[in-house]
């Protein structure tokens, strides 16, 4: 990985010495942990969960986490026992050695994390108009809200921003307010005779879907409420004792999360219907409207584009990052590794990320696709996680380490493969984006093998380099 605040790429056997480099207590974790998973996923996606599933809206987030919980059983093995600010592109590399297989991963997760941000944009643009009731139509007016967004996340990231664990904390806060008033609100309706509590168990589905594929569908989107632990692997040199706390902290900060989310849900469907829940693109706005008429709407709405923009903005920085980091490594274009002389960011790389988010934006614009599609990517990713766990149990390590039964692994690399298929009723247009976005990866991987050749680079890179951080919800 490289740091693009100072321009140095890192060295194979270089020390690289994180801001919050061995102070990081458990509590402080699991903050991370929490802040990393909330966002997003939750507040733009619950409606259309609802679509598809009804009243039991609840359940397809239930699924998710059970997924996540599985998956992040393997990656406690491999960060404990790889106890370093890597990711899936590092336990691949370790896993199967083959050069291109860790590249696609590691440019599968940059993608993630910019159908990630491009999903967070067109969210914070829904939710201006909502809240401040600007009356934007829902086709150009939010798309070009959203471009401008993204605008002004590309100058942020282009000037320069330290990440702090300590202004986590803050945003952490933030995000977990405007899900616990959905929860208060919903409780307070619940007790005083409103709404419709019943709903929570009932079924949808259409004469072409079954009860059970129709909460697969669902699943594959609710999914993406999830993202965001996987990033904690990345802390690992910044903690106290990792092999001690890690386990413990990023289950814990599972289980929290995945409670706030059945919670929201309930509260969600018990006072807006189904139907309303799955139209528009502000599904918590609807619910704060109808449980709290007199709640001044501009607030939630301020705290849901905070919680959105910051996802947005860590994203964007983890996508040009891992750009810059793998043109480092010669396996993009020698450009994209190209610092700016005065603000030490990969200038760029920021240009190309930014480009693809506005392209997602514009072309792809609606949420569920492009959230749906982070899901998919992860989910590929995550599947071969799960398998490097078993294949890596032959490589010893002095240390002690997290050790997941068999079992779990197992079941997480055939979980995460089948949420991954066609078969669970995921719209196509995800696998085309998905696609196309892969394939530019490729076409570029290309590109670089021939200039490699045609300018005498022949040094092989070190692939386990690229590890980085994934999407944040």
């Amino acid at each position: 990985m490289t740091d693009v605040t100072s321009g140095a790429s890192t060295v194979p056997g270089a020390k690289i010495e994180p801001s919050l480099h061995r102070v990081m207590g458990p509590w402080l974790l699991l903050l991370f942990i929490v802040g990393d998973i909330l966002g997003t996923g939750i507040y733009a996606l619950t409606g259309q969960v609802a679509k598809q599933v009804g009243g039991v809206v609840w359940l397809p987030f239930l699924i998710a986490f059970v997924v996540a919980v599985v998956t992040a059983f393997s990656y406690l093995e491999l960060v404990t026992k790889y106890p370093r600010a890597a990711g899936a592109a590092l336990y691949t590399h370790k896993a199967f050695g083959i050069h291109f297989v860790t590249f696609l991963v590691a440019f599968t997760v940059m993608c993630s994390g910019i159908t990630s941000a491009s999903t967070a944009s067109r969210a914070f643009a829904a939710n201006l108009s909502g809240a401040f009731q600007l009356n934007l139509e829902s086709g150009i007016g939010i798309s070009l809200v959203g471009l401008g967004f993204m605008a002004l996340v590309a100058i942020v990231n282009f000037r320069g921003v330290g990440e702090s664990v300590k202004a986590n904390v803050v945003l952490t806060i933030v995000e977990l307010t405007g899900l616990l008033i959905i929860i208060f609100i919903g409780l307070w309706a619940i007790s005083a005779g409103q709404g419709d509590v019943s709903r929570i168990t009932q079924f949808a589905s259409t004469p072409d879907s079954s009860i059970f594929w129709s909460v697969m569908a669902a699943t594959t989107l609710a999914f993406f409420a999830m993202v965001g632990f996987e990033d904690s692997v990345n802390m690992a040199e910044e903690c106290k004792n990792p092999s001690g706390i890690f386990p413990k902290v990023l289950l814990t900060g599972l289980f929290i999360t995945g409670a706030i989310y059945v919670l929201v849900s309930i509260s969600a469907i018990t006072l807006v219907s189904p139907a309303d829940l799955g139209e528009g693109e502000t599904p918590l706005l609807k619910v704060v409207q109808a449980g709290a008429p007199n709640f001044p709407l501009w607030i939630f709405g301020f705290i849901t584009m905070f919680a959105v923009a910051n996802s947005a903005l860590i994203n964007m920085l983890m996508a040009s990052r891992l750009v810059y980091g793998m043109s480092r490594e010669h396996v993009l274009p020698p450009i994209f590794g190209k610092v700016h002389p005065t603000r030490r960011t990969p200038y760029l790389a920021i240009g190309f990320t930014t480009l693809l988010a506005f392209g997602l934006i514009l072309f792809v614009g609606e949420v569920p696709a492009l959230g749906g599609t982070t899901a998919l990517l992860l989910l590929f990713v995550f599947t071969i996680v799960n398998i490097a766990v078993l294949i890596l149990r032959r490589e010893k390590v002095e240390h002690e380490h997290f050790r997941t039964p068999t079992f779990l692994p197992v079941i997480g690399a055939i979980s995460c493969a089948f949420f991954a298929g066609p078969w669970t009723g995921r719209d196509p247009v995800q696998y085309k984006i998905a696609g196309v976005l892969i394939a530019i990866g490729v076409v570029l991987w290309i590109v670089t093998v021939l200039v490699n050749r045609a300018t005498g680079v022949t040094e092989k890179s070190d692939l386990s380099a690229l590890g980085g951080d994934g999407p944040v919800n």
